[in-house]
């Protein structure tokens, strides 16, 4: 089953609100997820991961700066390859998740664009498209998950045909 983690760092509580809707996004497509504000996340829910999400509120035109070291700090978690999705609230200028995927494509993450940007407290046209991103994340690392369980699948199968075999002398003829 595939598994999402969604970050977020909020201080109006705006970018929490967009982090719960892309949760529940993630869940109507039955995909596992955890929802954590930055100072709860761990670097072994990271890497176990299948896609990463991550929000912020815009501050003097950037993300904020402990956001910024939380993202350097994933160089830890070999985030390399996984997918990613980049979102946050603002009053102004909303630079804060055009700046996450930029850094989440530096550490070699795929990001699924445009990156999510809504202005002041969500409305709820707003959350509806924090689910649809939520739903475009899940169905992304669904398709990754059943890609990378296939080959194990095939391998299960013809171990299963190879066992079903019947020798000479144990009755099949």
């Amino acid at each position: 089953m595939s598994k999402i983690v969604v970050i977020y760092l909020s201080t109006s509580g705006n970018t929490k609100t967009m982090a719960e809707a892309i949760a529940e996004g993630i869940m109507s497509r039955n995909v596992s997820v955890m929802t954590m504000n930055f100072h709860e996340a761990r670097i072994e829910e990271i890497k176990v991961a299948d896609a990463i999400a991550i929000g912020s509120s815009t501050f003097y035109y950037k993300m904020l700066p402990p956001m910024e070291k939380f993202i350097e700090s994933l160089k830890k978690a070999n985030v390399k390859g996984k997918l990613g999705a980049a979102f946050g609230s603002y009053g102004w200028s909303g630079e804060a998740p055009i700046d996450i995927a930029k850094k989440m494509r530096e550490l070699g993450m795929n990001v699924i664009d445009p990156v999510l940007r809504i202005q002041y407290q969500p409305t709820e046209k707003d959350l509806e498209e924090c689910k649809r991103l939520g739903k475009d994340l899940a169905n992304q690392a669904k398709k990754i998950t059943e890609k990378h369980a296939k080959p194990e699948k095939d391998k299960d199968i013809k171990e299963d045909i190879l066992k079903s075999e019947v020798k000479m002398g144990e009755g099949g003829h």
